[in-house]
């Protein structure tokens, strides 16, 4: 019964995680991201896959401050 429980509790978050990741990469400037420099543009279509701000800033080499200022230049939401 507990497995199931959990089952149906990780279906649920992988759909939320799926929807979350749709909307980033819809509402996305790829123009603007695809303009930016390697490291950075790597950075945000990391973001846009994972939704980490964390490790997004730290492949930037940024900090998070700063790669939540490009995110939203770039216009991806903050959804999770």
């Amino acid at each position: 019964m507990a497995s199931m429980r959990l089952r149906s509790m990780t279906e649920k978050w992988r759909k939320l995680e799926a929807e979350a990741r749709e909307i980033r990469r819809r509402e996305a400037d790829w123009e603007f991201i695809k303009s930016q420099p390697p490291r950075l543009r790597l950075a945000l279509e990391f973001y846009v896959r994972t939704g980490d701000l964390y490790v997004a800033s730290r492949i930037a080499n940024l900090t998070i401050e700063e790669f939540n200022e490009l995110r939203i230049k770039a216009r991806i939401p903050n959804v999770a």
